[in-house]
């Protein structure tokens, strides 16, 4: 039995060769507590649940607003909005390009549901960038992909647990190529992005802190001067504009700082391993990546596609994937999404 329903949460299926598609359902087969909709392929997620044994009915659905409530075997039908199909020869564990093919057109659909009104969040399995290369779609990541489908908007990263936020002004590039990037616009449209993102998630007035890229912030000139004619000149224009944006500080030190949200709400990190390395230090199962900048939010899980667990079972005949970090991407796009707000970038 299906009814109207409140806007659902699309859930991508991710690349399916790797462990998307089995958390995806571990997150069904547990109880999500808000309504989804996995965008993907229904056969193929059947397949999935009979070889994993958990007695999840798999529906494929037509409308994001008619969803399955009717319980089978005490749980609520897995609600499936069919987009690109699966080879049923796909290899688990390895790298296919008809799975980053296919994890591409999930994204997509999903982005158009999102941008139509007929989701208010998008949740992101795992992909694989290679894959996605293979297959003739060349962009870094999600984040990429995700800011041209919305029509080259300028988006960031945010990695967020519940301990620490961090935005990144360079994201997918070699760390060479990104000091090379980094300009005055370029942070100041990031610490701008990011006060909009964070007002938007109910944070009245943000303190941002904003981590240098040399050590000691360079410690005036000494070790680099991307912090006296970059990145102090950027924190100057955003508080002209009422940010609340204090820096640079030094790097090894100012996640510390921020810990807790005791004395900052987040840091901005000049490149992607500066600012993800103390979120994943904190705790793989809990960090979440939010896409902030789109019209609309997006979460995702803060690990990769994992090969190496992907069809694999224990003695007891269970997969080894752990959905944690998926539900805690879920848990956030719903309180994101909730506030329901213009600008809410979450």
């Amino acid at each position: 039995m299906t009814q109207v329903s409140a806007r659902p949460i699309a859930i991508t299926l991710g690349d399916a060769c790797g462990i998307g598609p089995e958390i995806v359902l571990k997150a069904f087969a547990g109880g999500l507590g808000v309504p989804a909709v996995v965008i993907g392929d229904p056969s193929f997620l059947a397949r999935e649940a009979t070889r994993l044994g958990l007695a999840l009915q798999i529906e494929q659905v037509e409308r994001c607003d008619r969803l399955p409530t009717e319980r089978v075997n005490g749980l609520t039908p897995v609600p499936v909005l069919a987009s690109a199909t699966l080879p049923v020869d796909l290899p688990v564990g390895q790298l296919d390009a008809r799975a980053g093919d296919a994890a591409y057109r999930f994204i997509a659909d999903a982005a158009t549901l999102a941008m139509n009104g007929d989701v208010r969040a998008v949740v992101t399995a795992p992909i694989n960038k290679e894959a996605l290369h293979r297959a003739g779609h060349d962009y870094p990541g999600h984040t990429e992909l995700l800011a041209k489908l919305a029509g080259d908007v300028p988006v960031r990263m945010m990695l967020a647990n519940h301990e620490l936020r961090t935005v990144l002004v360079t994201i997918h590039l070699a760390l060479r190529d990104a000091l090379d990037t980094l300009s005055r616009e370029l942070i100041r449209e990031t610490l701008a992005i990011t006060h909009a993102a964070l007002c938007a998630a109910g944070i009245k007035a943000p303190r941002i802190a904003v981590a240098g890229v040399n050590p000691h912030a360079g410690e005036g000139g000494a070790f680099g001067r991307e912090e006296i004619e970059l990145i102090a000149p950027a924190i100057a224009d955003a508080k002209a504009l009422g940010i609340d944006a204090s820096g640079p500080y030094p790097p090894d030190t100012v996640f510390m700082r921020a810990r807790g949200f005791s004395q900052f709400d987040v840091v901005i990190a000049m490149y992607h391993d500066q600012g993800l390395i103390p979120v994943k230090y904190l705790g793989m199962d809990e960090g979440v990546n939010i896409t902030i900048g789109l019209p609309y939010v997006r979460t995702s899980p803060d690990h990769g596609t994992a090969f190496d667990l992907a069809g694999r079972l224990d003695e007891r005949g269970q997969g080894l994937a752990d959905p944690s970090s998926l539900l805690a991407a879920l848990h956030q796009a719903d309180i994101l999404s909730r506030a329901n707000r213009p600008g809410n970038t979450g």
